[in-house]
This record gives structure tokens, sequence and C-alpha cells, in this order.
């Protein structure tokens, strides 16, 4: 042995450990024998399973379960980590075993030795810091835990954020008439604020989605312990650790229902992530309908100019790209293949564990974390300044063959086809033409083709 380890001993024996290391054995088994990714679980996921340990060691001492002093100094150990110190510490990879025994054995064996080092006590990483615990009701419990905090305390506000900024800039172009387009083709006009209500509605619904699902989010199945019987754990200490944590947190979280549902099956984890699925690909199609629009600037749409945040090309000098959107693009394919992974790891409740809930955890989290700073920074750089090409949008509008569909009422579908045939070959206003080949006068053909007139409705609040 080198002066830079220690030796280690678990049940299976002696092995080595880096002296800087605040982990044990076990910790370093799953390292030595997961040297797959170099992903580690996420920081909130370490928070939340430390606060996890606080207060079942705050709610184990107030029980007399353990030792007072010894549930004191596990309490401080595991504070000090919930508040983001020691996150190097947490080193093992994502892809390990599949209940995240060895993300809780290094959480209880990094609460020990800091505990031991404060104290001058023997705390015992299985026998105290997870005393009443097991990874099967600890592990989901983080995921729930972590998940329903980061959704409130980031997603939610970030889409509220992003729905504001866009009803905001709605305000400032409500008079602007643009062509619409249904498969890509010209369609009757629209004005820019009635599309932009719909992108706010997609965000306004799917925040509904979300909300919907924290009920079941902030179910906890702490006290079930290894299967849902609650073996080792006192039946008055999840009822203790819930009012505990809701007193730190000042939220509802409550004792999951059914404990065999909750530790068997990960399917909270999974409507959860369609949910954030569903913003993915509201937030796809906004990206790609902001890149269409500001296509060009000569060959494109070019309806709209995004802000030029940055040289889009190191061949071709001016050339300025849709970067956000492309941003968000990319982001959405990222949450929709995580959500593939959690579907196919929701399945893996084999009778009564599942058994990929580190990658559930990793994957839900990226998922809600990229979403909410994705939504800010669309609404920054993006929405809040794109400015509107209006000599391209009304030459464009005028042009439109498909306002002739006002006309079909008072002369009928074959002549109105006519007349927008026309107009197209001749490349020619639908209003010159139609007085060609109408009996209506110019004044009732400007009534009946107001562009603008022909935008009312379609709001219903």
């Amino acid at each position: 042995m080198t002066k830079n380890f220690r030796v280690e001993k678990d049940s299976m024996g002696e092995l080595s450990v880096p002296n800087d290391a605040s982990w044990g054995a076990q910790t370093q088994r799953a390292i030595n024998n997961f040297p797959i990714s170099g992903l580690v679980m996420p920081a909130n996921f370490i928070k939340a399973l430390a606060l996890i340990k606080s207060v079942a060691a705050s709610t184990n001492g107030k029980l007399g379960l353990i030792n007072q002093e010894v549930a004191f100094a596990i309490e401080r150990a595991a504070n000090q980590i919930y508040s983001g110190d020691f996150e190097h510490q947490f080193p093992v990879d994502v892809f390990q075993t599949g209940s995240g025994t060895s993300t809780n054995m290094n959480m209880n064996e990094v609460i020990a030795n800091i505990a031991n080092s404060d104290k001058n006590i023997n705390i015992h990483a299985n026998d105290h810091v997870n005393y009443g615990q097991s990874s099967n009701d600890v592990i989901p419990a983080a995921i729930h835990l972590s998940s329903s905090v980061a959704i409130e305390g980031d997603l939610i506000p970030s889409l509220d954020y992003l729905i504001q900024t866009i009803r905001d800039k709605a305000k400032t172009v409500d008079k602007i008439v643009k062509t619409g387009r249904t498969h890509l083709m010209d369609a009757m006009p629209i004005r820019f604020d009635q599309e932009l209500s719909g992108w706010a509605k997609q965000l306004e619904n799917n925040k509904a989605r979300l909300i919907s699902s924290l009920s079941r989010l902030k179910q906890l199945p702490i006290g079930g312990t290894a299967i849902g019987t609650g073996i080792n754990a006192s039946p008055k200490y999840a009822d203790n650790f819930i009012i505990k944590i809701n007193d730190i947190l000042d939220n509802s979280y409550v004792v999951s229902e059914n404990y065999f549902e909750a530790i068997s099956s990960q399917d909270t984890a999974v409507e959860v992530s369609g949910h954030l699925r569903t913003i993915a690909v509201s937030f796809l199609k906004i990206a790609n309908d902001l890149r269409w629009m500001n296509s060009g600037p000569i060959s494109g749409l070019s309806e709209i100019s995004l802000p030029a945040l940055q040289p889009g090309s190191s061949i071709m000098p001016g050339k300025v790209n849709p970067v956000i959107p492309e941003s968000l693009a990319m982001v959405s394919a990222q949450v929709i293949g995580n959500d593939s992974t959690i579907m196919i790891a929701g399945q893996s409740g084999n009778f009564q564990l599942n058994v990929m809930l580190p990658v559930i955890a990793y994957n839900l989290l990226q998922s809600i974390h990229i979403l909410s700073s994705s939504s800010i920074n669309l609404a920054d750089r993006a929405i809040k300044d794109f400015s509107i090409n209006m000599d391209d949008i009304n030459n464009k509008l005028g042009m439109n063959p498909i306002l002739v569909t006002a006309l079909n009422p008072v002369i009928g579908y074959d002549k109105s086809a006519a007349i927008a045939k026309k107009a197209f070959c001749e490349k020619r206003p639908i209003l010159e033409v139609a007085a060609e080949l109408t009996d209506l006068s110019e004044d009732e053909l400007k009534i009946l083709l107001d562009a603008e007139a022909l935008t009312d409705g379609g709001i219903k609040s």
C-alpha cells in the first residue's frame, strides 16, 4: 500500500481507497466495476439524496431508533452535502447497479466519514446512516424529490417567463398581417399576434399537463424499504419523515399510497417524461417556425430577422444563422431521446423492483434542466428582439392567390379557382384579376379581399 491509498474493508474483503476520498470500500468497488461513461449522478439528485439522509437521521433520532448524538452528527454531515459541499465525492458512474445501490452506499459512506471526522464517535454507513432504509425506497424517493423540486423551482418559472415573453411580443405585432401557410404552401392571411398566441397556448397546455403530474411525483416511497413491506423501518418512521421534509421544503409531499407500486414501477417518472417530451415537441415546432420565417435573407421567406448573435460560417463572410432555434431543436431531440430511454427503463420493473433507476434519474433531470435553460434562452435571445421584414411580407401578401378564398361565397369555388390560377400564372395581384373576371366593383373587391379583416376570429380568450 502506497502513501496515497488506505485500506478499507467491507463484507467482501479489503481493497485500497485513495486517501483523499471520503467514500469507503463499497463505493470503490462500484468505481472499479463501472468504468463506463464518466457520467455521474446529477448534482440535484445528490442533494435530494443527502436531504433524505438528513431527514432520515433526524426522524430515527426523534423516534429513539439511533443514538441522538449519532443522529445529530449524520444530520450535520448530510446537510453539508445538501448545501453543495463534497460534490467531488460522488464519482460512481450512472451506468451502475440498476437499483442505484452503489450511489446510495456512496452517500452512506461519505456521510459516515464526514460525521466521524467531526465527532469522535463510530458511525456506521449501513447500521446508522442507512437505518430503516433501503436503496429500493431511497433512490425512487430521490428521483421524485429531485424532479419535483427542479420542475417547480426551475422549469415551470422558465415556461412562465417564455409564455409571457411571447405574449408581450404578440402585443407589439398585433396589427401585422402575413401569409399563412399549410403544407408549407400559401394559405389564408394570419396576423403575427395570432401565430404567436398559438405558441403561447401550446406551452400553457404543456405546463398544465406537467402540473397535473406533480401530485403523483410528490408521493415518496419512504418506509417501504426493500420490497414494500417496510422491513427494518418503524411503523412511525414514514409519517414523521414526511412531516420533517415538508417543514424543510414548505411543500406538499406525502407517503406513497402503495409501496409495492412505488418501488416495483417507475410509472410516474414515465408519465412526467412524457409531459417533458410534449414540451420538446412544442419547442421543435416553434424552433422550426422561427427558422422558416427567418430564412433568407434573399431566397427564403424572410418574414422576420432574428437577432444576429454570431458569425454563421467559417468560409462564407456575412452569413448569420438562426443559432437559438437550432440549439432549441437539438434540446428537443435530446429530450425526446431521453424519454425513449425512460420508457424502456420503465419496463424494467421486474417483480418487486425497477432495475434501471439511475438512468431514469439522470435522463429525467437532464430533460428538466435543458428545457428550463432553453426556455429562458429562447425568450431572451430570439423572441424578445426579432424584427418584422414589412416589405417582404406585404409584397407576398398582395400576390397571394389564396386570398381568392374570400370570394367563394360570392362567385363560387370554380370561378375563384380560375382567378387564382390566372393571377398566379401571370404574377398579378388577386384584386386586379378578379376585377377583370367578375362583375364586382373595385370597392367591393377591396372590402372582400381586405387581408386584415380576413384574420378576425380564432382566439377565444
